[in-house]
């Protein structure tokens, strides 16, 4: 295993992040124990999760993967591990959670109710899931201002409800997802001008397929020193190829879920047929192709990798030890000028 710190801190990660986001829907606690126990034996230290979690998201199944994580994390020794949790933000999809946004008092019960999931008195990382104005995320492309939003800019609140978060030393340090570059920077604005706790990491959408991260938010993150945590590196096991060859398993994310089709279109596929076609006359499977492309980004803090099965989880590790050349890279970037960011 490779290990970076998180920005501004002296907190050693792996490379590798382990997702969480499918035990207690996918994948059976013993399933989520049993995948913790083999990224932990090989170098991992660093795991993510989310009281929304499993994914679909629904009331039955909400804070099922922090429960999951919670029993396997107090037989563990807690100080040597970094754990990453986030408080859901607003809308219809998350109204069985809370309706109140990242008010105080919703702040204040997320922390409270995810440290009882997880059984421990601290979380290393907690996050912003997305945020609470009207923005273009999860895969909508282009800004479209709403001038009768009714939204109020509550940086400054949030910050301080996270900071009296800190005091007690229930989290350590902040982070931010699914934010684009003007909210990041209103944060990091509030934080240097009220002394107030800055935000070390953005966890947002990063691969192949969507490389919008380079945009602005690139610039932020070196210019800052605001890490990104890439999620989704294979697009929902699109970048693994198997789809397009046809061995995906039964419980395979798009043959349960086929709604999230974000990395579905026929402009990802046609990208997804060309990275598959470059990583095997380069004796890689496309999954260690993708996965160790965003290892190497310099902006990329950790990797955040998901599995349902063992198998499908020691290859995804075992691309930490894959470094790709700067022909492949140049390749690659070529598949990209051809077909850029199919599924943002």
């Amino acid at each position: 295993m490779k290990y970076t710190t998180l920005p501004n801190t002296t907190i050693k990660v792996s490379k590798i992040c382990l997702g969480t986001m499918t035990w207690g829907n996918q994948n059976t606690e013993k399933e989520g124990h049993q995948q913790l126990d083999y990224a932990i034996d090989n170098g991992v230290n660093f795991i993510d999760t989310a009281e929304l979690y499993p994914v679909p998201a629904t009331a039955e199944t909400q804070g099922k993967t922090s429960t999951i994580l919670g029993n396997w994390l107090k037989t563990q020794n807690r100080d040597k591990l970094v754990i990453a949790s986030k408080i859901a933000g607003p809308g219809d999809y998350t109204a069985h959670i809370r309706t109140t946004g990242f008010c105080k008092t919703a702040i204040n019960e997320a922390i409270n109710n995810e440290l009882k999931r997880l059984q421990t008195d601290y979380i290393d990382l907690y996050q912003l899931h997305w945020p609470e104005r009207q923005t273009n995320f999860f895969g909508v492309r282009d800004y479209k201002h709403n001038a009768n939003e009714k939204w109020n800019d509550n940086f400054n609140e949030i910050l301080n409800s996270l900071n009296d978060q800190v005091k007690t030393g229930k989290i350590r340090h902040i982070g931010l997802s699914n934010e684009k570059a003007w909210g990041t920077m209103r944060y990091i604005q509030e934080a240097k001008q009220h002394n107030l706790p800055q935000p070390i990491t953005i966890q947002n959408a990063y691969s192949l397929l969507n490389r919008t991260f380079e945009g602005d938010l690139a610039e932020v993150s070196h210019r800052e020193n605001i890490g990104l945590l890439a999620y989704s590196p294979l697009g929902f096991g699109v970048l693994s190829g198997k789809y397009i060859k046809g061995i995906e398993n039964d419980n395979a994310r798009l043959k349960l879920f086929p709604r999230f089709a974000r990395y579905s279109s026929e402009q990802a596929t046609n990208a997804t047929k060309h990275y598959l076609q470059l990583a095997e006359s380069n004796n890689m499977s496309l999954t260690q192709m993708a996965l160790a492309f965003v290892n190497q980004r310099p902006f990329v803090t950790s990797n955040i990798i998901g599995a349902t099965n063992l198998n499908q989880l020691k290859e995804n590790l075992s691309s930490i030890d894959i470094t790709l050349s700067e022909d492949v890279l140049k390749q690659i970037n070529a598949i990209h000028a051809a077909i850029p960011n199919p599924a943002p």
